[in-house]
């Protein structure tokens, strides 16, 4: 690592000293420190699972081709405009209310 004397970040630190091959070879993942400092229970409570949480509304991206004017009068709404567009489309399904 480069040391730079302007750079706070590339000085010295006694409270918080650069890692040495041993200590970063002999690291553990957190959540197994964790575990063992304040049980399984506690580790599972802060675990995270990958990504972004799973929504009960999926959403379905798709291309859809649409006039221009049409697009542009549900944009001047500003935002919240594809939801708007998803009640009107909603509201008229084919066998919905008919």
């Amino acid at each position: 690592m480069t040391t730079n004397d302007n750079d706070r970040a590339s000085r010295p630190d006694d409270a918080n000293p650069e890692w040495t091959r041993d200590e970063v070879r002999d690291a553990r993942p957190a959540l197994e420190v964790f575990k063992e400092l304040f049980g399984p229970e506690a580790a599972e409570m802060v675990k995270r699972g990958r990504g972004r949480p799973a929504k009960g509304d999926k959403k379905v991206n798709q291309t859809l081709r649409l006039d221009v004017d049409v697009l542009d009068a549900y944009r001047q709404n500003g935002r919240g405009w594809q939801a708007l567009m998803n009640r009107v489309l909603r509201a008229h399904m084919p066998g919905v209310g008919k």
